[in-house]
C-alpha cells in the first residue's frame, strides 16, 4: 500500500470507514455524481466558500498543448564569490542539461509563483494566475520545441515583456524542482527598499540544513532572442540582483548560494534558450562535498516553518482554499482579528494512484438550493458554469478541466500542524516542520521516448515536489470521502 493512502494515520479523531467507489470519469454515470453532490450539499454548509466569486481549484485546460517539451541548458556560468563555500557542507546539485516538461506543469508552474507573494492580498493573487493562464494556453504552440503563436504578434509591448516575465518565473520553479529544491517563497523579504533583489528563495534537496539559495527570474521574447543575448540577461543579472545577497541572512534561513535563470525564444521561430547563472563553490584541492540527500521523504530535522507557511500560502491559495490562507496569514503575521473556527471541508480523492485532497468546487456553495444543484448535473452543458479561464469544446468533444489538488499525506500533515499552532494561541510556532516531499510528475529528465511522464496510463498531471499537483482530467479520479478540517481539532473524515 503506498503510504500516502494509510490515512487512518492522518486523522485526529474519527474512524475510517469504506466508501463505495465509483469512477466519475465515466460516461453516461450523471446520476451517481448527482448523489453525492446533491446529498452533500443538504447535509453540510460550505463554510470555506465565500460568495459569488468564490475561489475555485478548477482551472480550463482545453487549450493547453498535448506533447511534452524538452527543453535544453544552453549555457552555464559560474561566478566567483568570496569567501567560498558560505556554508562548508554545501554542495550545490551539478546542473541539469535538459529536462522536458507537460503543459500542465508550466501552467502550474506559472501559477505557483504568480501566487508566492507573501503579503498580496488573496483574491489579486488569485485574478494574476487566472490571467497569467489564460495567456499561456492562447500563446504558446503544442509540439515537443517551445514556440510562440502568430497571435503574440499582436501584443503590445509592454504586455509582451510581462508575458515573458511570467513563462520565466515558471520556467524558473520547474528548473529549481528538477535540481531538487523543494519550498519557495518571494525574496522581497531581501531589501525594504528598491534595490533590485532576486525573485524567489528556495529551501530542500541539497541546501537542506544548510540554508536557503536565491533564484532570479527572467525571461525574453523580444524579437532576435538569441543563445548569447539569454546568457547576458543571466549574467547581468546574477551580479546585479543575486551576487550582492549572498551570506545575507532571510527570514527563511541564511542565503548560502544563487541563481540566475534566463529563459527566451524569438517570436515566429521554433525553440527556445535557457541559460544558468550560478554561485562558484571554491574548495581546497582533494575535498569534496557530501552526497546529495535523498530527495523523495522527509528529511529528519524538518524544514524551516517560515517557508513552509509561505510555500503553503500559494498552494492553498491555487486550492480555492481561502479560510487556509486566512489562517496561515493570521499566525505569520501574529495580529488582526482570528479567522472564523469553521470547519473546512474536502475532497478526498484518488488519482493514478495516490489520494489528494481537492477543495469543493465553487459552485457547489452552501446559498444554492439542492434542486439547483441537481440541474444543474442534468443539464448537458453544466460545465459552462465552471469559473475558468477559457470555456471552449475542445478536438475530442468536451472541455478540460485541471483541478489543483495537494498530496493526501502532504495536505493532511500540513493541517494537523496547522491546528497544534492555532490551538497554542500561536505562542508555540515550531520553529520546523517534518512533512513529505515526493519526486515530481510531469517534469524531470526525458525519458527514452523524451517524455516527461506527464501520462500515466489514462491520467494526465503534474506533480511538484510540496505536493501540489495540477490533474489535467480530474474526473477519471474515484471520490473516496469528505475530509473535514477543524481549526482547533485537526482533521477527520465525516
Amino acid at each position: 500500500m503506498h503510504e500516502a493512502q494509510q490515512v487512518v494515520t492522518l486523522v485526529s479523531k474519527g474512524s475510517l470507514k469504506a466508501t463505495d467507489d465509483f469512477n466519475v470519469g465515466e460516461a453516461k454515470r450523471p446520476a451517481r455524481i448527482l448523489s453525492v453532490g446533491s446529498d452533500y450539499i443538504r447535509s453540510h454548509q460550505f463554510a470555506n466558500l465565500r460568495g459569488s466569486g468564490g475561489m475555485s481549484g478548477l482551472i480550463s485546460t482545453t487549450s493547453l498543448w498535448e506533447t511534452d517539451k524538452i527543453l535544453a541548458l544552453s549555457t552555464h556560468t559560474r561566478h566567483r564569490h568570496v569567501p567560498s563555500p558560505i556554508s562548508p557542507n554545501f554542495a550545490a546539485p551539478p546542473a541539469v542539461l535538459s529536462f522536458s516538461f507537460g503543459s500542465l506543469a508550466l501552467a502550474a508552474a506559472v501559477a505557483r509563483t504568480a501566487t508566492t507573494w507573501d503579503d498580496a492580498p488573496a483574491d489579486l493573487l488569485d485574478g494574476l494566475q487566472r490571467s497569467a493562464l489564460i495567456e499561456l494556453e492562447t500563446l504558446v504552440e503544442g509540439g515537443s520545441t517551445f514556440e510562440l503563436k502568430s497571435h503574440f504578434r499582436f501584443l503590445a509591448d509592454t504586455h509582451r515583456s510581462q508575458f515573458a516575465a511570467k513563462v520565466g518565473a515558471g520556467m524558473t520553479d520547474l528548473y529549481m524542482n528538477v535540481l531538487g529544491y523543494t519550498w519557495r517563497a518571494n525574496a522581497a523579504c531581501l531589501s525594504s527598499t528598491l534595490d533590485p533583489h532576486a525573485d524567489f528563495i528556495y529551501d530542500g534537496g541539497n541546501v537542506a540544513s544548510h540554508g536557503v539559495v536565491l533564484a532570479e527570474a527572467h525571461g525574453s521574447f523580444a524579437t532576435g532572442t538569441s543563445r548569447q543575448s539569454v546568457k547576458r540577461q543571466a549574467k547581468r543579472k546574477y551580479a546585479r540582483q543575486v551576487k550582492p545577497y549572498i551570506g545575507t541572512a532571510s527570514p527563511f534561513g541564511k542565503v548560502i548560494h544563487g541563481y540566475s535563470v534566463a529563459f527566451g525564444s524569438s517570436p515566429g521561430t521554433p525553440g527556445g534558450f535557457l541559460s544558468l547563472s550560478e554561485t562558484k563553490i571554491t574548495r581546497p584541492r582533494g575535498t569534496r562535498g557530501p552526497p546529495a540527500p535523498v530527495s523523495d521523504g522527509a528529511r529528519p530535522d524538518g524544514t524551516p516553518t517560515s517557508i513552509v507557511l509561505a510555500a503553503h500560502r500559494s498552494n492553498f491559495l491555487l486550492m480555492g482554499a481561502i479560510d487556509i490562507v486566512d489562517w496561515i496569514d493570521r499566525i505569520r503575521l501574529g495580529d488582526g482579528v482570528a479567522p472564523e473556527s469553521e470547519p473546512v471541508e474536502f475532497i478526498r480523492l484518488q488519482y493514478a494512484g495516490r489520494s489528494y485532497l481537492a477543495c469543493v468546487p465553487w459552485l457547489w456553495r452552501a446559498d444554492l438550493p439542492p434542486w439547483w444543484v441537481e440541474d444543474l448535473f442534468e443539464h448537458p452543458g453544466w460545465w459552462r458554469h465552471v469559473r475558468g479561464p477559457r470555456r471552449l469544446t475542445s478536438v475530442a468533444g468536451g472541455p478540460r478541466f485541471g483541478w489543483f489538488v495537494i498530496e493526501e499525506k502532504a495536505g493532511a500533515e500540513f493541517l494537523n500542524a496547522l491546528t497544534g499552532i492555532i490551538r497554542s494561541g500561536g505562542r508555540a510556532i515550531p520553529s520546523t516542520l517534518q512533512l513529505p516531499t515526493f519526486q515530481p510528475v510531469g517534469l524531470g529528465l526525458p525519458d527514452g521516448d523524451g517524455a516527461a511522464a506527464s501520462r500515466e496510463g489514462e491520467y494526465r498531471y503534474a506533480l511538484f515536489r510540496d505536493g501540489l499537483a495540477l490533474l489535467g482530467d480530474p474526473f477519471r479520479g474515484r471520490l473516496r470521502d469528505v475530509v473535514i478540517w477543524s481549526p482547533n481539532e485537526g482533521l477527520s473524515l465525516r
